[in-house]
Order: structure tokens, then sequence, then C-alpha cells
């Protein structure tokens, strides 16, 4: 069996993409029916949400050359490419190390992008000032650049157990500028995540190597797997799952193994394995499409990357519903501050997912493009994800999503 498919049965159903999406669809059937407690659907609003998307898309590549929503894209805030600068340093190397440096840069960076919040800040190396996950990325990647997630300092581009287990609250927010006038949402909760990373490095040498424990050891185990044709996007995802499932937070566990970004919904899959249980790992399927940029930069074809499904986060969902195609059943849920388990918000998400599948066929259908020309993950960065954005700042000042999620740093 492989290394990334053990586990319950159940559990394993769980962190399949086609589960996620299956449960999500199930939740839309609902809202069809309009039998959902949260949100009402109005689906004669999804041709004007497509022509919103179409039109972002439009503006941001006018030439259709649309790049995956990955970390990649937040590096080069502003038209700098950063990593670029940093990659020129390590020009000679094997192309393996480079692709092991990518992914313990990718990994981190994805695991510290969790909602800023509103106030903070990031100014970079060269004066320009950053807000969200543009600042979060960018205060990732020159943290990684100075060292602070590795113990070697002859080796600073790289992350190690030893460094990630020793990273404190004051260590993270001193690079990531936090202060009372410029606070950092989730702070502890991001320090947390990488301690739990560090231990999780250290405790599974089969995953990261036995020596200095890396992130980048998955890059080793994908390699090793792909075949001729390359290596099928769901085999990213359950690698990460699996190897990283002691990094989240224990909140819910199901036969003793911790299920990470799951949530109850009273009316998830009613009688079958895992009720009540609504899959998402948003973090984890970005940072499979931040990895899967990685592994084809090495010459390894990512395959089936649709299997994936779309990303459920505030800017998808906030398109959705600050364009009316969903709406709140009681409004005045959009002036409080919703937990994620909050039921509002696992519903919310859930619907997300199975709409962004809905919308990606509608923007192909506008533009001519099948999915091996614009799968899912070119859709969200054209996309719905910019669009979400962008619609936003045309209704709010601050640019704030339509229903406020209480962060703690590791969901959203």
């Amino acid at each position: 069996m492989s290394l990334a498919t053990r586990g319950h049965p159940t559990v394993v159903l769980l962190r399949q993409p086609a589960c996620i999406r299956s449960r999500c669809q199930a939740l839309l059937a609902l809202a069809e029916q309009d039998a959902l407690p949260h949100f009402s659907l109005h689906p004669e609003r999804m041709e004007g949400v497509a022509d919103y998307v179409v039109a972002t898309i439009r503006q941001n590549y006018p030439e259709l050359r649309i790049p995956y929503h990955a970390r990649w894209r937040h590096f080069a805030a502003g038209g700098i490419d950063r990593w670029g600068g940093l990659a020129a340093t390590l020009a000679g190397e094997p192309p393996a190390e480079t692709a092991r440096r990518r992914f313990d840069l990718a990994i981190v960076a994805v695991l510290l992008d969790a909602g800023a919040g509103p106030q903070w800040r990031y100014c970079d190396a060269g004066g320009q000032v950053l807000a969200r996950s543009e600042g979060l990325g960018v205060a990732s990647l020159e943290a990684f650049a100075h060292g602070l997630f590795s113990a070697d300092p002859a080796d600073p581009l790289r992350v190690d157990a030893e460094a990630l287990e020793s990273l404190d609250a004051a260590r993270l927010g001193h690079a990531f500028q936090h202060s009372d006038r410029n606070p950092l949402a989730g702070l502890q909760g991001r320090a947390a995540l990488m301690r739990n990373l560090g231990a999780a490095l250290r405790a599974a040498p089969a995953f990261f190597g036995a020596a200095a424990p890396r992130p980048g050891g998955l890059f080793d185990i994908l390699a090793a797997e792909a075949r001729p044709r390359g290596l099928p996007a769901e085999r990213i995802l359950a690698l990460l799952l699996e190897a990283l499932a002691p990094v989240w937070p224990h909140r819910l566990t199901l036969h003793g193994e911790n299920l990470g970004d799951v949530w109850h919904h009273p009316l998830a899959a009613p009688g079958g394995p895992g009720q009540g249980l609504v899959p998402f790992h948003k973090l984890s399927q970005w940072m499979s499409y931040s990895l899967a940029e990685v592994l084809e930069d090495a010459g390894i074809p990512v395959l089936d990357l649709d299997a994936l499904t779309g990303l459920p986060e505030y800017r998808n969902g906030g398109l959705f519903l600050d364009l009316g195609l969903l709406q709140l059943r009681d409004p005045a849920l959009a002036r409080q501050s919703l937990a994620v388990d909050h039921p509002a918000i696992v519903e919310w998400r859930a619907l997300t997912v199975a709409l962004l599948d809905r919308l990606a066929g509608a923007v192909r259908e506008r533009l001519g493009l099948d999915a091996a020309a614009l799968p899912l993950a070119r859709v969200l960065e054209g996309g719905s994800w910019a669009a979400g954005r962008r619609i936003a700042r045309e209704l709010r000042p601050d640019g704030a999503p339509p229903l406020t999620v209480a962060s703690d740093g590791t969901v959203f």
C-alpha cells in the first residue's frame, strides 16, 4: 500500500477530492430544493457571475495565458519576480535540490497564508507595502531568504525540523512586522502551526528524511512515484494529507486520526460513512496546486488537475454572495464574526466548492476553451478569486469579504 493511502477507510475517504466534491454537490442539490438552513440559491444570477469573472480574466490576462492559482503568484506581487531573484543564487545546483527548496518554501508559505486581518500590512525589502495574501506571501519569502526556517546558517534557503520546532510567536511576529499598531491575526496559531510542522517532520522520516527532516523530502517521494506520462494530481493531495495530518490543530478526530479541514453539517452524508462531515482541505489543495507547478518545472507532468476541487475560501465564496447567487436567510449573520465551524460557514464553503465547478463550465464556454486548456486551477487564478476580491473592493471600502470569519491562523 502506498505511503499516501494508509489509514482507516473512512478517514481515507474524507481525504479524497471526490468525497469533497460529492458532499458539496449534495448540499448544493438541497439548496436547489430551497432546503438549506442558512443560504438560499438564486441560479438565475449565475450568468451574471460568469460574465463578471470573464471580464476579470480578460482584464488581468488579455492573452488568456493564465497560470495556476498557486503561492508563486503572490511572491511576484507588484510585478517583482522575488523568487526568480533567489533562484538565480542557486544556479548550478542539481534541479532536484532546487525543487526540494521550492517544496520547502511553498509548504511553509501556504501554511502561513491564513487570513491576515484587515489592519495588517507588510513593507518589503524594496519599500512596497502589501496586505492580505500578497503581504503574507512576500513576508514568508523574505523570512525564508533570511534563514528563519533553517537551522543551518550556511544554508538559509531551506526549511528544517530543528528551526521550526524552536520558532515562537515573537520571532515569527518580528519577521512579519507584527505590532500593536500592525496586528497580524492568528499570530499564535501560525507559530504553533510551524512548530507542529517541525514535530511532524521529525516524527516521519519515511516522508521527510532522517538526517535533516524537511518538507522537500516529499518531492523525492512524488518524483519516484511518477510514471512516464506523469503524476496524478490526486497523489499530491493524498500525500500531503497523510504526511501533514499531525500539523493541524486537533479539532475533529476519527478513529484516532486528525481530520484537519473537515467540519460538521447536520445535512451532510446522511447514513453514509462519516455521517454529518464535510471535508474541504482548502490549504492542502492550494498547496497541491502550488507543488504541481514545481513538479512540472522539474519535468514531471501533473495529470488530471481537475480531480482536485475549487477552494472554499472567502474570495471565491464572497463572489457568489456579493453577486447574489447566494443569499443569507438571516442578514444579521453578516454583522457577526463567525467561527470556522459555524454551520453557516460550513454551508457557505460547501456551496462554494460545488458552484465553482458550475462556474468553470460557464467561463470555459464563454472563452471557447476546454478543461484541458483552462483547468479549474486557472479559472480560480484568472478568475473567481480575483473577481471575488474585485467585487469586494467595489462594495466595501476596505475590500473585506461579505462574511467575517474569526481566523485562528490555520484555516482561512
